[in-house]
């Protein structure tokens, strides 16, 4: 019974990264407007409810890849050591990422991660459906603090400064430069926003 219902989860991933990946191909080569759910479906030979049941919107198709990353904030700091801070994790998490060039860190220069930040960064309505995912972190990362407004607060500051290093990043790596010629600069931005908010947040 584990096995059927192991290997029932692994066909619905599978399903699932195959749509996105066809609806990320699309969007890439055509743009976000000009390809309608119709035509994912057809082109990933889904039906359009059997699409819906993975994606609940059109956004969601290619945001899927930030989604992957709701509640991480939280988890690190639910996870950390006890010896810990919940700034220093988060702090240490970050710099993990950028040590393994994370797309979600910005710090990454294949060409499809590039274009793909571009189209999300460019398109109104999958900005609009990303800030909703970041006011979803907001919530978890402030219920995992647990400190009343003071969390709130706090949280807001650490998605923020995690979402304007990550754009920092890309926009260097758009302009030109390859990733590793950026990640010196961005360990260094990284450091000194972590240590401004552990130095506002010191009891944390």
């Amino acid at each position: 019974m584990v096995e059927r219902v192991g290997l029932r989860a692994r066909k619905k991933a599978r399903t699932r990264d195959a749509i996105a990946d066809v609806a990320i191909s699309l969007f890439l080569a055509h743009g976000f407007d000009q390809v309608s759910v119709s035509d994912v479906a057809a082109t990933a030979e889904v039906s359009k409810p059997t699409l819906f049941r993975y994606f609940a919107t059109k956004e969601d198709l290619i945001l899927h890849r930030f989604a992957d990353h709701q509640g991480e904030a939280a988890r690190v700091v639910r996870d950390r050591q006890p010896d810990t801070t919940s700034m220093t994790a988060l702090h240490r998490h970050f710099r993990a990422g950028l040590d393994r060039f994370e797309p979600v860190t910005g710090l990454n220069d294949q060409p499809e991660v590039v274009a793909f930040h571009r189209l999300v960064f460019s398109t109104p309505s999958l900005a609009g459906r990303l800030m909703q995912y970041t006011l979803d972190d907001e919530d978890a990362l402030a219920a995992a603090l647990d400190r009343g407004i003071e969390g709130r607060i706090q949280a807001a500051q650490v998605i923020a400064v995690q979402r304007v290093l990550a754009r920092a990043n890309w926009q260097k790596i758009a302009d030109g430069r390859t990733a590793r010629d950026v990640q010196p600069e961005a360990v260094a931005d990284a450091d000194r926003a972590f240590a401004r908010l552990r130095q506002a947040t010191a009891s944390s």
